[in-house]
Order: structure tokens, then C-alpha cells, then sequence
């Protein structure tokens, strides 16, 4: 009985581990059978959507579906497209995947009205199958300048041959009628859907992705893995999006965002060295720039009009150190709107890539960012004026200043104020409410916090002294 006993428990456990085992195993084999199974059972098919301008998040969201399509054993990746063109280089990259995918690869220009416009036709001509829904459109890639205008001759000759062999090589690789694509660059031909399926540049016309993928059922595709045979009539469709990240950035692409992302942030940066220690708009300003810069990778920026936002920038500091706001601050705003306007431009120096949309800030965005500095301008000479010609009269003096507030060159001989911007020898002092451009008396520098004197008045601009030392401070000889 003891023996037994003992027994029993072992036989148990014994029980439990083989039962353990045997469902480890079958979860084993069945997942070592659920592809082949699933696949038996039914296809998928992957399928994304790419509208508007073609621009390196494009390109790298194609790049990604057609990994993902590769990884999941999906039997066709389906492009429902509809684009007025877009970046060149940007185009190029796409075109080198799709040759490259070993997954058929089928282009779907619509819904009806849609365009393969520019870059779009050079997507759709390097699709493994192409087509097109009724009403929608496909040519005109004749390439042009980053504003829209047209090239100069020379330039012109050299990126329309190039991308005429381009979409000629493309036509001779997937079996398409090259003369008819190439006339859509150097003559800007367009097509309808009907045109296009005549003239041999798509394979078929389907009214809606069931339909495409009804006609597509049985068809032999070639690539480079070899020939597949598509059966897809009652596939699953999975539908792959743009990650956050990705429509943020796509977002923030946009010519007139950029321009304002970075007149935002140097604003932002302009005012905290006016107001120094605030920290609110300094940061605000650096997060600006940095996204308006980020927005600028993904577009055919020109350095020239960097240049001048940057020459607006630094127009807008040394004001800072100057009396009032004068002609250095009138520059700046003029200088930001032609930097503006030349921001994405192929002109004034520039090495912008050749792209087919045109991609400049709107007027009406320029007009709207150079009134609003034109009137804080206005309100700042204005403020000024009235204030330190004693018109208006000044709120009571600050705990930090001994002045009365008065601010007639008479009456500011000898108050005293705190420097809120270092005098190296020029800064800003505070006097009462009110801050002064100032510079120091023996051309020293004067660090933030120390208290000076005015011994001196130039229109808009004080001398002062240190009190109660000698201006020679922060280890100064």
C-alpha cells in the first residue's frame, strides 16, 4: 500500500508533462503549417493610398509597403494613387523599388477623376500591372523649375533627356508602349483612361478595387522572383496606413508651413533676446526652427532664400542693440519676405532638384507674415515715440530703478537702472517700465543685474556707468 501510494503521485506528474508536451508540440506544428495552410485557404492582398504631391515620405511609405507585402506573403501590393507629380529624385526612388519588388506590384490610378499627373506617371508606367479608373487621367511629365516656371534651355535639354530615357527604360522593362510614354515628358501628352488603355501605357480599366482585382484573378505576372500567378478574386485585403510619424512629416512639407515654422522660430528666438530670461518663447522658437528645418528636408529647397531669412535674423538682433526701431529692423522684415519668396525657387543661385508641382509659399501667406511684422513694427516705433518724448506718460518706476519714469533726454541724466541684456559695450538697461538700448561709458562690458547711472543721452541711445565700481567687471582689466 505504501508503494502504491508513492506511485500514484509519479504517475501524475508524468501524466501532466505528457500532456504538456503533446500541446506544445501540436502548437508547434500548427504554427509551422499556418502559413502554407493559410495560403492554401485564401490570399491577401495589401493594399495603401498615395495622394498628393510624391515627396521622400511618399517614397518611403511605398518602400515600406512593399517590404511589409514581402514579409507577410501578401500576393499582390495594390497602389490606389491619385497625384498632380512630384520630386524627381523622389520618384526615382520609388521606380527603383517597384523594379526591384519581388511582390507584383499593381498601380490603381483612382477613384474616378483621379491623375497620374508628372511623377505619377512614371509610378504607374513601373507597376507590375497598371490601371486606371474611368474619368481619371495620366501624362503631362514634361519636368520644370521649383516654382512651376519653365527651365532654362540648356538645363532643360539635360533633365528631360534623362528623364525621357528614364520612362523609356521603364516602358521597355514592363512590356509598355515607350514612344507614347515619352511623349508625355518632352511634349507633355496626357491621356485619358480609354487613351491610355489604346495606346498600350496600362493594362486595364476597372471601375473599383473589387473589380481590379476580379480581372487581375489567373493573370501571370512576372518579377523578379519569377512568374506568379495571381489569385486574388477573393482575397483578403489588408490595408496598410501612414504611421504618425509619417503624416506629421508630410504635414508639416508643405511650402507655406515651412516658411512659417521658421518665421515663427526666429521670431520666437528675436524675442527672448530682447526679454531675456522669459525662456517661453526662446524654446518655442528653437522647436520651430527645428521643424521648419525638418520640413525643409523633405522639400526642393534654395539656399539663397535660407540666406535671407537668416540675413532677417541677425537684422532683427542688432536692432535689439540699437536705438529704437529703425532701419535695421525695417530690413529685417523686407529681408524675410524675399526669403520667403525665394525659399523654394530654382532661381537666384540655387541647385534645386528638377520636381514637376509647383512648390513655392502663397502671396497671400507672405502678404499675411510681412503685414503682421510691418504693424508690430509700426506698434513698437510708435510706443516708442510717445513714451520717450513724454506725449504719453510712463506707469510709476520699478522697484529696480530709481527713476521717476519720465523719459525726456532732460530728465534721464542721472537715474539710475539695472542691465537686463549684457552691454558688450552696447545692451539693454531698464529704467522703470521701460528698456533702453545703452552702451557703457569707457566701452567696457557690463554683465546682467548690475546697476548703472545714465550719464548721457543720444536720441535713443544712453551712455551709462556702473555704480559704485569701476566698469571694468567680470574679471576685466
Amino acid at each position: 500500500m505504501p508503494v502504491a501510494g508513492r506511485r500514484g503521485p509519479a504517475l501524475r506528474r508524468v501524466a501532466v508533462a505528457v500532456v504538456c508536451l503533446s500541446m506544445i508540440g501540436l502548437g508547434l506544428f500548427g504554427w509551422a503549417m499556418s502559413g502554407p495552410l493559410a495560403q492554401a485557404q485564401g490570399s491577401r492582398v495589401l493594399v495603401i493610398q498615395v495622394e498628393d504631391t510624391i515627396n521622400p515620405v511618399k517614397a518611403r511609405f511605398i518602400q515600406r509597403a512593399i517590404e511589409r507585402a514581402t514579409e507577410s506573403g501578401h500576393q499582390l501590393l495594390v497602389i490606389e494613387m491619385d497625384t498632380p507629380g512630384g520630386l524627381y529624385d523622389s520618384t526615382r526612388k520609388i521606380v527603383e523599388s517597384m523594379l526591384e519588388s519581388g511582390v507584383p506590384v499593381a498601380v490603381f490610378v483612382s477613384p474616378r477623376g483621379a491623375q497620374a499627373g508628372s511623377a505619377g506617371t512614371f509610378i504607374t508606367a513601373a507597376g507590375h500591372i497598371a490601371a486606371m479608373a474611368p474619368g481619371s487621367n495620366i501624362g503631362a511629365a514634361t519636368p520644370v523649375g521649383g516654382g512651376g516656371e519653365d527651365l532654362e534651355d540648356t538645363l532643360a535639354d539635360k533633365v528631360t533627356n534623362d528623364a525621357a530615357a528614364l520612362i523609356r527604360s521603364i516602358a521597355d522593362e514592363r512590356g509598355r508602349n515607350a514612344d507614347a510614354l515619352e511623349a508625355t515628358v518632352r511634349t507633355a501628352a496626357s491621356y485619358t483612361a480609354q487613351e491610355a488603355l489604346d495606346e498600350g501605357i496600362i493594362d486595364l480599366t476597372a471601375d473599383n478595387l473589387n473589380h481590379l482585382l476580379n480581372e487581375l484573378d489567373g493573370r501571370v505576372v512576372v518579377t523578379i522572383a519569377g512568374e506568379q500567378t495571381l489569385l486574388v478574386a477573393n482575397a483578403a485585403v489588408d490595408e496598410l496606413r501612414m504611421q504618425w510619424r509619417e503624416r506629421f512629416v508630410n504635414f508639416i512639407a508643405n511650402p507655406n508651413i515651412a516658411f512659417l515654422l521658421i518665421s515663427l522660430g526666429s521670431l520666437g528666438l528675436i524675442f527672448e533676446m530682447m526679454t531675456p530670461g522669459t525662456l517661453g518663447p526662446g524654446i518655442a522658437g528653437v522647436i520651430c526652427l527645428g521643424l521648419g528645418f525638418l520640413a525643409l528636408g523633405n522639400l526642393p529647397f534654395n539656399w539663397a532664400g535660407v540666406a535671407f531669412i537668416g540675413l532677417a535674423v541677425a537684422l532683427a538682433v542688432l536692432e535689439v542693440f540699437v536705438s529704437g526701431f529703425g532701419a535695421l529692423g525695417v530690413g529685417a522684415v523686407v529681408s524675410l519676405i524675399i526669403g520667403g519668396f525665394l525659399l523654394f525657387g530654382s532661381f537666384g543661385g540655387g541647385s534645386i532638384p528638377v520636381n514637376f508641382p509647383e512648390v513655392q509659399v502663397s502671396l497671400w501667406v507672405l502678404a499675411a507674415v510681412g503685414g503682421v511684422l510691418a504693424l508690430g513694427a509700426g506698434y513698437l516705433l510708435l510706443e516708442t515715440v510717445l513714451s520717450r518724448t513724454g506725449i504719453r506718460k510712463p506707469a510709476p518706476a520699478s522697484g529696480f530703478s530709481d527713476s521717476d519714469g519720465r523719459s525726456s533726454a532732460g530728465h534721464l541724466i542721472g537715474q539710475t537702472g539695472v542691465v537686463t541684456a549684457p552691454l558688450r559695450p552696447r545692451g539693454i538697461v531698464a529704467l522703470g517700465n521701460e528698456t533702453w538700448s545703452s552702451e557703457s561709458s569707457d566701452g567696457m562690458s557690463i554683465p546682467v543685474g548690475r546697476r548703472v547711472r545714465v550719464v548721457g543721452v543720444d536720441g535713443l541711445l544712453l551712455t551709462v556707468e556702473v555704480i559704485g565700481a569701476s566698469a571694468a567687471v567680470e574679471g576685466q582689466e
